[in-house]
């Protein structure tokens, strides 16, 4: 039986120069999955797009073949033209791209971005259409289809603009879909989720996929073939069991040496001191306005955060975990003073042993003061660099701001920050878009340095890495940690990333701190039936340790569907109690 898509000897070049993608062989069945598995700027992403013929307009295909095969007859993708392609996308064959922000429109409202596939391939309008894509919505976990239906992408956080991506995908049922970091920006419970619904499709519909990552975790619970690719060649190629239990090239195993994971074992650790505290947030709590979609309809009340007590010790790192939209940000924003907390909570910020600022009531010079001493670094470093700027200016405008030094000591300043994350001063008259996705979070790192903070604000700053990069950012973080004393609040939802580089660990779960610990407790004693599930949903490079669907979905469901010392309704939620030093969980006495 021949495959339903086959590529053969493609080759991929810019111009004249040498091709960046060579001689790639690779092949994927219908109900299979193929995995391709390498670092950024490997290629792989690039002979995905050429499939669909959506290469940049530089790029050219050099030679090869794509053969897709839909039962009629075998079709070479590379010889079809502009019309014929248009009736393959979206129809036949589907894509989930890896950043849902560019691939949004953001004029439109999610349902009918979703929906319009429907209307172009499907034949369905209306009220048919709006049904087919609310329950797609609640398959890949939107809490509130409906909501989410009315909603601009603008007003959806990162992680659930990716669901939207991955439901506007799979709406139409196609017959190959090629995910491109699907998970990338979700949680792990709904990475599970939404895992588990791809499997469940291929089931039902024959679905072949071509999965594109770096968590080689990912691949163990959905591939059944792995392509290995380095620099645009294909490294190893072959069965998913024997290349993830005995990989043969050294760069296979290079990157199974750098993929992050919990720790069988407990380390031995001590509770962080909080004699010291640089942050405390006391009772805090947030809730915002969303407006209503008719002049007649009131204002919908969203919780985003409530009761949130949290302390970081100075020179610690405290990790905020939990799923998108648990409020996890929003609670770093009122950290970081960029949103006010409702009445009642406070947000306490000491520069110095026995000094204490009100985050949310300064004046003028102490807010230059606090800004000076309490930076961030953001999730995605390609939209938080300005692409107008050269590097040496994006890194010495907050000097410029706050009127530090002259021109001469910016640029010294700026060249000690670039050598401190391990990139080199002749970078500085760059631009961003000519950085790698790990260069351009050394930068972002290199640009919060720059007016010596004694707090960074870290929300996600792995989380669109590949496993190489990401472990050398995390060793760079800690380096700077250790060297500076400075103090991290760390978001993240990878509880392997959280279990390496924590103190403490507060989990999250749609507004609420439902259990906090060091990581030496949260991880081998975990009480929560949402933490087990978060430890459940972790992907290991391990075909024998498939995620437990069962438990995840348990934990991530309704609080209502807990077990009885859990279990609440509404927003009559349990307090969070002491079960032992260091050890809160939120639970009924």
């Amino acid at each position: 039986m021949k495959p339903l898509l086959s590529v053969e000897n493609l080759s991929i070049a810019f111009g004249a120069q040498t091709p960046v993608v060579q001689n790639v062989n690779f092949a994927v069945s219908s109900g299979e999955t193929l995995a391709l598995v390498g670092e950024s700027g490997s290629g792989k992403t690039l002979s995905c797009r050429a499939v669909l013929r959506i290469l940049p307009r530089a790029a050219q295909i050099t030679s090869g073949r794509m053969l897709l095969n839909l039962g009629q007859e075998e079709r070479d993708l590379a010889q079809l033209n502009d019309r014929q392609m248009r009736d393959i996308r979206g129809n036949s064959v589907s894509m989930i791209f890896q950043e849902p922000m560019r691939s949004l429109s953001p004029l439109h409202k999610i349902g009918n971005q979703v929906s319009e596939v429907l209307w172009l391939h499907g034949g369905q309008k209306g009220a048919a259409a709006k049904k087919t894509v609310l329950d797609v919505f609640e398959r890949v976990g939107f809490p509130n289809p409906e909501r989410t239906f009315r909603s601009y992408p603008f007003e959806l956080s990162g992680g659930m603009r990716q669901r939207a991506m991955i439901a506007m995908a799979m709406v139409a049922k196609p017959k190959l879909l090629i995910a491109d970091e699907p998970t990338t920006a979700l949680d792990v419970t709904t990475q599970a989720q939404v895992l588990g619904l791809m499997k469940d499709l291929q089931r039902e519909t024959g679905m072949a996929m071509i999965l594109v990552t770096h968590d080689l975790g990912v691949v163990a619970n959905m591939a059944e073939h792995v392509v290995v690719m380095h620099k645009g060649r294909v490294m190893e190629a072959g069965e998913a069991p024997p290349i993830l239990t005995n990989p043969a090239h050294a760069y296979t195993k290079a990157l199974f040496d750098a993929a992050p994971e919990i720790p069988e074992q407990a380390a031995v650790g001590l509770p962080a001191s909080r004699e010291d505290p640089i942050l405390e947030l006391k009772s805090v709590a947030k809730t915002y306005t969303l407006r209503a979609g008719k002049a007649w309809t009131a204002p919908t009340m969203i919780q985003a955060c409530q009761g949130i007590d949290l302390t970081l010790p100075r020179g610690k790192t405290l990790a905020v975990v939990g799923e998108s939209g648990s409020g996890k940000t929003t609670a770093a924003r009122m950290a970081l003073g960029a949103e006010a907390p409702d009445q009642g909570g406070e947000v306490l910020f000491h520069p110095a042993q026995g000094e204490t600022v009100q985050v949310h009531d300064m004046d003028h010079p102490t807010r230059l003061a606090f800004q000076r001493s309490a930076q961030m670094v953001f999730q995605d470093p390609y939209s938080s660099l300005s692409p107008r700027m050269r590097i040496q200016d994006t890194l010495t405008e907050p000097l410029e701001i706050h009127h530090v030094g002259n021109k001469s000591d910016r640029r010294d300043k700026a060249n000690e920050m670039l050598r401190m994350v391990g990139l080199s001063p002749d970078m500085l008259k760059r631009y961003p878009h000519a950085f790698s996705g790990g260069q351009r979070q050394r930068l972002s790192i290199a640009r919060a340095l720059m007016l010596d903070p004694a707090l960074l604000v870290c929300d996600e700053p792995t989380s669109a890495l590949d496993v190489s990069v990401q472990e050398q950012i995390l060793t760079l973080l800690e380096d700077i940690r250790d060297r500076k004393n400075l103090s991290y609040l760390f978001i993240s939802h990878d509880l392997a990333v959280v279990a390496r580089i924590a103190d403490e660990v507060a989990v999250m779960r749609r507004g609420l701190v439902v259990e906090q610990a060091p990581p030496e407790t949260l991880f081998y004693n975990p009480q929560h039936p949402y933490t087990k599930a978060l430890i459940a949903a972790q992907p290991e490079p391990d075909i024998n340790r498939p995620i437990n669907l069962k438990l995840v979905a348990q934990g991530a469901g309704s609080p209502e569907a807990w077990p009885d010392a859990f279990r609440f309704s509404g927003l009559t939620a349990p307090p969070l109690i002491q079960l032992e030093p260091g050890h809160k969980v939120r639970c009924h006495v």
